[in-house]
């Protein structure tokens, strides 16, 4: 099996940072102690994509990015500094490009339906073939009904596909093409004739028949679960690895994979064991599969682990109280989540929903004992199963049993389901239960029981992520950093010794996992969510500052209301999370995420139903917010208070990350103070010429200036520590030990092997409950004997019981190696 990385650091590749761009990133990435960059999707895109999740050519390098030539110049410009390159899969979707012969698959399935050599790559209900209206992958392109595009003379008939001179049918810059042999037909009658039905694009969310990403209508599945298509869409990616032009792959969504582990599995043998991590969010106390072949997740888990250090838990009743106060809402997540995952259910995923009916009522029809089960009730049954389903994907292979997590975890989605049936449709949630399960019910097996097994683990994922992450924490806003990606927002903190029992099992069970603090994904960067953090130390100063802003503001609320309270407090709590040293957001970027975060939300406007009066009474709010001097400098004066507060939690959450059992991953630019929101705006350009120029000063032996110099101390000092000695730090060799300290606001813990402690680190939490107790005092942390080198002031002390105050009297963070 391949080493793991010491630590890896992602890059965003996109036209305007591609390959050679990268390439000239790699001298400050090898300074900055990284091991292995970590790119983004690097198989050729839809042309001008952003994030290169929209493939459309497995058998190709992104040409968006600089093609094969710019990529072998950056693995000879990576070999060169010693170092690696890791890369994004993204084995569930393909796009659906504009236009669609960009996808040379998609196009044949198109032109020549399910008779085309490519059409087991998508997974498409064609339909009954005795139905031919039916036999058609939908296409919801069309500005209106296709009855007014008709007639207003918008289709036609012309030439273009890939070699210009096929037959198309041109719908403005959309192309499709023409089945062979209807190419005479009157026009009418051609479009009717064809493998794909032209739609209004409202149509898509009832009756689309292909299965997409999430709620994505432009990135259609794909089912690797086929061995050839597995192998034609990997067949460039596993070349990369076994040349080892890459040494490792981030797995995009497995959970949306008709069979994660088998897909693992054939990966594993594929690529003769190379490290691989898995896009998986980890809910509640999950754990990963033990039997996946993986070495673990892309860190969510962590993330909220490690931020939870930071958080006050007595913080949870004052900031309930005040979100009461603000919105006068009661309702509590769970009941936010609750409607958010129905409206979800009900609109956005209904086709979805819909496939998992007629599966349904396909196995009642055939198996007499089951018939009496009616469409309404296995319909509702359906529905509240996923709704109560509170994780993405319980792991059921058909023929195989499930085990006892996903019995259980199918049972407890089941007996809250209950609660919202009426006693006669009861028999039939049991039924749906049973058949989730692979449970032998009924008197027939087989026939569509194994395909509805995978498809409801295929749409818990999407009910999920749109329901929960897309929406519910758009809505409830108690605490937005805890709003996350994998995190949870009723759990407000995370002692110490449940971080050390946290870290001392991924270190046992997957000490090669990833761990982050920011990614693409994540709706604010880690130092955003630091200084929100620091808002649960100051609630009494929060509550008052925030009743205070919402009156003065309110004369530029419309006369509806709008902005409603909720969004009003969202953007009190986002203009003190991004305030930074040049002051608070642009108008530009706080406009945008605002436009993004109500319309996720879906109360008031969303994406497919925009309402244009609530969407410019938002933006009018914020830019007269930014306008007003008197409040952004009273706004100004409390982002300043929690400056130093903030600062400890930057700190200390950037060393437990990456010294903690893991691999971790530092975000583009995140080895600075970095304020960026919810993408697009964590994609915004990185200058590497300032990070360059800081590291590079506090190399010649300059004292850190700022916290941006503090924070790329301490990420320098430990990916270069991590480099140094990767036995410390990676592997099963590894070990983690906590070590004690006598106050509550100092966590450390020691790294090496077996039972030698090789390095320390010490941070700090909590300080304004700290200072507010009188300081460190007489507190000690306990270092093992020795003598000890603390790598980021330079001082030396010796190991036994250490004064706090001593360790920690210029950084509020600490790393310390033993000296021979």
């Amino acid at each position: 099996m391949t080493l793991a990385p010491t630590s890896t650091y992602r890059v965003q590749v996109r036209p305007e940072f591609g390959f050679d761009e990268v390439s000239g990133v790699v001298d400050h990435l090898r300074a900055l102690g990284v091991s292995h960059v970590y790119l983004s999707p690097i198989l050729q895109p839809v042309p001008g994509s952003q994030h290169g999740y929209d493939v459309t050519d497995h058998s190709q390098i992104s040409a968006e990015a600089g093609g094969d030539v710019a990529f072998e110049r950056l693995l000879a410009r990576l070999r060169d500094a010693g170092m690696s390159a890791v890369a994004d899969v993204v084995p569930n979707h393909m796009a659906v490009p504009t236009p669609v012969w960009l996808n040379t698959e998609l196009w044949s399935v198109l032109r020549e339906g399910p008779s085309s050599p490519f059409a087991r790559w998508f997974d498409v209900d064609w339909g009954p073939s005795e139905v031919t209206a039916r036999r058609a992958v939908l296409m919801p392109v069309l500005g209106r009904r296709i009855g007014a595009v008709l007639a207003a003379g918008e289709l036609r008939v012309d030439r273009g596909g890939p070699d210009g001179d096929e037959p198309v049918l041109r719908y403005y810059d959309h192309e499709f093409p023409i089945r062979p042999g209807t190419e005479t037909l009157p026009l009418e009658a051609l479009v009717d004739r064809q493998w794909y039905r032209l739609a209004w694009w409202r149509v898509a969310d009832e009756e689309l028949n292909y299965r997409r990403f999430f709620d994505v209508d432009t990135l259609a599945a794909v089912r690797v679960e086929d061995p050839e298509v597995f192998t034609l869409t990997h067949a460039l990616l596993i070349h990369l690895v076994r040349r080892g032009a890459l040494t490792g792959l981030r797995i995009d969504h497995p959970d949306g994979l008709a069979d994660p582990r088998g897909y693992l599995e054939r990966l594993a043998e594929a690529t003769d064991g190379a490290w691989v991590v898995v896009e998986k969010i980890l809910q509640n106390d999950e754990e990963l599969p033990r039997d996946w072949q993986c070495a673990g997740t892309t860190g969510y888990d962590a993330l909220a682990q490690v931020g939870g250090l930071f958080v006050d838990p007595a913080a949870a009743a004052p900031l309930s109280a005040l979100l009461t106060e603000i919105t006068d809402d009661t309702a509590g997540f769970t009941r936010v989540v609750d409607q958010a995952k129905r409206q979800v259910v009900e609109q956005g995923l209904y086709a979805e929903v819909n496939r998992l009916v007629e599966l349904l009522v396909q196995v009642c029809a055939d198996d007499i004992a089951l018939r009496d089960h009616t469409r309404r009730h296995l319909e509702a049954a359906v529905i509240e199963l996923l709704v109560a389903f509170d994780r993405y994907r319980a792991y059921v292979v058909p023929g195989a049993g499930a085990d006892a997590t996903a019995v259980a975890v199918v049972e407890h989605a089941a007996e809250t389901a209950r609660e919202h049936l009426p006693g006669e449709a009861l028999d039939t949630l049991d039924l749906v239960r049973d058949l989730v399960l692979d449970r032998p019910v009924g008197t027939r097996r087989g026939g569509r029981r194994a395909e509805f097994v995978i498809r409801f683990q295929q749409t818990c994922g999407p009910v999920m992520a749109k329901g929960v992450e897309d929406t519910a924490f758009y809505r409830w806003n108690r605490l937005v950093a805890l709003n996350e990606v994998g995190g949870d927002p009723l759990r407000f903190g995370v002692p110490p010794e449940g971080f050390h029992a946290y870290a001392q099992r991924r270190q046992s069970d997957w000490s090669d996992t990833m761990t982050t603090l920011s990614t693409h994904d994540t709706k604010r960067s880690e130092d955003v969510r630091a200084r929100l953090y620091a808002l649960t130390e100051l609630t009494h100063e929060w509550t008052e500052a925030v009743r205070g802003w919402t009156e003065t503001a309110s004369r530029w609320r419309t006369a509806d209301g709008w902005p409603e309270p909720a969004t009003v407090y969202l953007v009190w709590q986002t203009l003190v999370g991004a305030w930074g040293s040049a002051g608070p957001p642009s108008r530009d970027r706080l406009g945008r995420y605002l436009t993004k975060a109500t319309r996720e939300a879906k109360r008031h406007t969303s994406w497919t139903h925009p309402d244009p009066a609530y969407d410019e009474a938002v933006q009018a709010f914020a830019a007269a917010v930014l306008d007003d001097a008197e409040l952004t400098a009273s706004i100004g004066r409390f982002a300043a208070e929690l400056d130093g507060p903030a600062r400890v939690a930057i700190l200390g959450q950037k060393l437990a990350h990456l010294a903690m059992p893991g691999v971790p991953d530092v975000y583009q630019g995140c080895e600075l103070v970095e304020l960026s929101l919810v993408d697009p705006d964590n994609r915004r350009p990185v200058d590497f010429d300032v990070r360059r120029q800081r590291l590079a000063r506090l190399d010649a032996g300059a004292k850190p200036l700022d916290l941006d110099d503090e924070k790329l101390l301490v990420t320098a000092t430990t990916l270069r520590l991590r480099r140094e000695h990767p036995e410390w730090f990676v592997g099963r060799e590894a070990s983690y030990r906590p070590l004690a300290t006598s106050a509550g606001n100092a966590v450390a813990f020691g790294r090496g092997q077996g039972e030698q402690v090789s390095a320390v680190a010490v941070v700090t939490r909590l300080p304004v409950a700290l200072a507010r107790n009188g300081g460190w005092g007489q507190h000690t942390v306990s270092l093992p004997e020795g003598r000890w080198h603390e790598r980021l002031t330079g001082r030396r002390v010796e190991g036994g019981s250490v004064p706090l105050a001593q360790v920690l009297d210029r950084l509020p963070v600490a790393l310390l190696t033993a000296e021979p």
